[in-house]
């Protein structure tokens, strides 16, 4: 004969957060990113740079760290190309699609190539694979986004 036993407790109440738990991810990650060795920045939902690692700069062309943070990422000595050879600078509703802008706009994750070039004068330009998350302030709203650049 089967046995069957029935016993209730009480809910599962998960601690109170900590302190490290109540911060939001937005002000952690500029934090790590400041001082990080891999390409990176983060991006304000105003599109200012908040942090950028100066590996970052150097791939970019963006700079020192220092002159890069508080300004615009579009307009910041960036230029962003298309793939044709003719080289033309995206126009503003195909920018809008790069994985930072577009990481916040979704709220999803987003990858794609970017063509860059800091002077235009020069035929130098760098293909980046780039790929971005939204970063969430602590009521749910996208804060920003954190990218992370490699050269192709």
């Amino acid at each position: 004969m089967a046995h069957v036993e029935l016993s209730l407790t009480e809910a599962f109440v998960p601690a109170p957060a900590t302190s490290i738990q109540e911060s939001d991810s937005f002000s952690r990650w500029v934090g790590t990113v400041s001082a990080a060795v891999e390409p990176c920045l983060v991006i304000d939902v105003h599109t200012i740079v908040s942090a950028v690692s100066r590996s970052c700069c150097d791939l970019l062309g963006l700079g020192s760290p220092a002159d890069a943070v508080g300004r615009p990422l579009l307009g910041n000595g960036l230029r962003l190309l298309d793939f044709t050879a003719a080289r033309g600078e995206l126009t503003d509703q195909e920018a809008e699609k790069i994985p930072p802008l577009l990481a916040m706009s979704s709220q999803r994750l987003a990858r794609g190539l970017l063509r860059v070039s800091s002077d235009m004068a020069t035929d130098i330009d760098v293909t980046v694979d780039a790929v971005s998350t939204p970063l969430f302030s602590p009521d749910g709203t996208v804060a920003g986004s954190l990218t992370f650049l490699s050269e192709v």
